[in-house]
């Protein structure tokens, strides 16, 4: 086997290839883990990216397709699954490559390049859902009075979530930090090892904007969200009404914080814990599996935000069953769409908030009225409305 002679106080010492390889991940795979692991991570990145990209390229889909799920509480969700596609599209395809070659063979420019698309494109993801847990407490609970979600709002939600992302990922391009290789040498990511103070500050900085405050945003919105309906609820049953939408709330909230907890948490504790301890020796493959177990939300984010959606199913349903009747009702429809379909596609949290509304007049409110609180995720669809292809 080869070595490399390497002069220290005019001693020669050898240093094996694996070391020099190590110091390089650029040159070629670390020797050290079997070419079984790489192989392993490179299918699971081929299903997770092709399942992702499916996915979120449907919700995009059907969001144009459809105008009635055009609306300003559905912006932030075809955000998410914008940001979810191209997270999928670059680190996706980049970590399936550089798996099936054993190593991140494009360089150091791309690494950086990689680093901060997928870093920046995930704090994009995670922050919609922040933005997304804010503008459904807006709608519901209405903290401003009679000012109602509208597209500019909708619009500067966005704004401020491609901004405010930016302005997190783009210090360590500019020396606050840097990206480098990971552990295992086939993706690259925040230098969670360095050991300099100054670095320390942008990891700390980082987890406080992108995780503790987008994390206590989604709490403290659905929370009072939750609150809000248990009153409603309670104020039904006052009146006799025994149905409790807010069970059906709770478990929808809870399976949404759920996911933003098992998603993120991983991947933010191992960030803490090597910018703490930056000798900590962790097996190279036991440190990717919170990078990994990370770019799994791009699967189950549609599935949770969209896809539980009863709007957005039927939608999806009438898309691939859609046949030249319905095409034909919707050609003889078009001038009556307006104020019908302004009035029934306000979307769920638009539904609600109407209930919420009504129930201040409890006493006048129909069994109709009452059923349509039943539902987190139900609205009211005319069936000759269903399909503007």
């Amino acid at each position: 086997m080869d070595s490399f002679m390497l002069s220290v106080n005019g001693v020669l010492y050898t240093e094996a290839p694996e070391i020099q390889r190590k110091r390089d991940p650029f040159s070629g795979p670390d020797e050290s883990i079997a070419p079984w692991n790489f192989t392993l991570l490179a299918a699971l990145m081929f299903f997770i990216t092709s399942l992702s990209l499916s996915e979120n390229f449907i919700v995009m889909l059907v969001t144009f397709k459809f105008k009635q799920l055009r609306q300003p509480l559905n912006y932030i969700i075809v955000n998410l699954s914008l940001a979810d596609f191209l997270l999928s599209l670059i680190g996706g395809t980049i970590s399936f490559l550089t798996n099936c070659k054993g190593y991140f063979f494009m360089g150091s420019w791309a690494c950086v390049l990689e680093g901060f698309a997928v870093t920046f494109l995930g704090i994009v993801a995670l922050w919609s859902l922040a933005v997304l847990a804010f503008e459904r407490f807006f709608v519901i609970c209405r903290p401003l009075g009679n000012i109602r979600l509208r597209g500019k709002h909708a619009a500067f939600g966005l704004l401020f979530v491609w901004s405010f992302s930016f302005i997190c990922t783009i210090p360590p391009t500019m020396g606050w930090s840097s990206y480098t290789v990971s552990k295992i040498g086939t993706t690259c990511e925040p230098n969670w090892y360095s050991g300099n103070y100054f670095d320390h500050t942008y990891i700390i900085t980082f987890f406080v904007t992108c995780f503790i405050l987008p994390l206590g945003v989604i709490i403290v919105s659905y929370g009072k969200l939750m609150r809000k309906l248990r009153k409603v609820s309670d104020t039904q049953g006052r009146l006799g009404n025994t149905r409790k939408p807010d069970r059906e709330v709770a478990r929808m909230v809870i399976v949404m914080i759920l996911a933003f907890i098992i998603g993120w948490t991983p991947y933010s504790v191992f960030s803490i814990l090597v910018t703490a301890c930056p000798n900590i020796h962790l097996d190279p493959r036991l440190a990717a599996i919170p990078a990994f177990f990370a770019k799994t939300t791009t699967v189950y984010n549609p599935v949770i935000y969209v896809f539980m959606n009863k709007q957005f199913r039927k939608c999806l349903i009438d898309l691939f069953n859609c046949n030249t009747n319905a095409a034909g009702l919707n050609a003889n429809q078009t001038t009556d769409r307006g104020a019908t379909t302004a009035q029934s596609n306000d979307g769920e949290m638009s539904t609600i908030a109407a209930c919420i509304a009504t129930s201040n007049k409890a006493a006048g409110k129909t069994e109709e009225e009452e059923n349509r609180c039943s539902s987190f995720a139900q609205v009211s669809i005319p069936d000759n409305k269903i399909c503007p292809m």
